[in-house]
């Protein structure tokens, strides 16, 4: 194998760039040529390809996002975007893929492998529901900016004697907002794998403020069926007296934004090192994760199938702790 090319695809990730980096550079240490996907799928499809070299990929170790650029693409889940992809590739003399990404990424890697190509994917998204791996590239940072978030957020609910809704990302996986929930010590979380009804977040809360506590906190997945929103519209139906006065704080994006922490940085440049030595090795069609803190390979074929699940065990400390 004389060239491989890397693509971030799908939703950015802190940490992106620094995989980005070690493949680069550990990629040409190891005597291959290295070219970077410019726009996710998209710049695949449309053959928007350029060469790295080890200065290009210089000072991006800490920057957020993605220099190479994402994008989601509907058009690439269709065989014939899938194989004018790889007559991109071959037309390069590209012999080997390194997909960085979640999810519907390492789908797409996955029909890209089951159509002749060598791919490796690489475990990257900030919701952490990727299976093969314990966690991803970004989490770590997008876990710090919700528990500083909730930090901040404590001071102002402490002052006004207030309870806060905080919406998080997570789609259909409670991951960030249980883990965040424990770590800020609030009162009541939500998520899609064990959904409170609005009635019970409100009886949780007014049991809270009778125990003497100053101020509340709930923490929501935002793709949770009770997200904030159909939270607080509970709330203002029926006039619901819980003691606090209410406020909703949606942390959106900016749960994804910003520098990686040291972490991300590591995780990142030891996945996209070990992604590179995998195709070198003239292996593919393999997630690199991480698990039991060790670098692991997951066939993408077992990535694909299965769905991550959370540790309940973690779901019931969070109950006892908010007593």
């Amino acid at each position: 194998m004389k060239r491989i090319a890397v693509v971030t695809s799908g939703g950015d990730a802190p940490g992106m760039n620094a995989a980005v980096r070690a493949i680069t550079r550990v990629g040409i240490d190891a005597g291959l040529e290295v070219f970077g996907v410019r726009r996710g799928y998209a710049g695949l499809i449309e053959n928007d390809m350029i060469g790295l070299n080890a200065r290009d990929v210089g000072g991006i170790l800490q920057l957020g996002g993605t220099v190479l650029g994402t994008a989601r693409s509907e058009e690439f889940k269709t065989e014939e975007a899938q194989r004018k992809s790889i007559e991109n590739l071959n037309k390069r003399g590209i012999e080997g893929l390194i997909i960085i990404g979640g999810n519907g990424s390492q789908m797409g890697a996955y029909s890209l492998f089951k159509l002749g190509f060598p791919v490796v994917g690489v475990a990257s998204t900030v919701d952490n529901d990727l299976y093969g791996s314990d966690i991803s590239i970004g989490v770590d940072t997008a876990l710090n900016i919700i528990i500083e978030s909730i930090d901040r957020i404590k001071t102002t609910a402490e002052s006004h004697n207030r309870a806060f809704l905080i919406e998080v990302m997570g789609r259909r996986f409670g991951y960030l907002a249980l883990m965040s929930g424990i770590a800020g010590g609030v009162e009541v979380i939500v998520a899609p794998e064990f959904e409170v009804d609005p009635a019970t977040v409100a009886a949780e809360l007014r049991s809270a403020y009778e125990r003497g506590k100053r101020y509340a906190l709930v923490v929501v997945t935002d793709g949770a069926k009770n997200n904030a929103e159909t939270i607080a519209r509970y709330f203002r139906e029926h006039g619901q007296e819980i003691g606090y006065e209410l406020r909703v704080t949606i942390l959106g994006h900016v749960q994804r934004g910003g520098s990686p922490t040291a972490f991300d940085r590591l995780l990142a440049t030891r996945l996209g090192t070990a992604a590179v030595e995998l195709l070198k090795s003239g292996d593919s069609g393999k997630l690199v994760g991480f698990i039991s803190g060790q670098i692991a390979f997951t066939p993408l074929e077992v990535v694909v199938a299965n769905e991550k699940t959370l540790d309940m065990r973690m779901w019931h400390l969070s109950k006892i702790l908010a007593k």
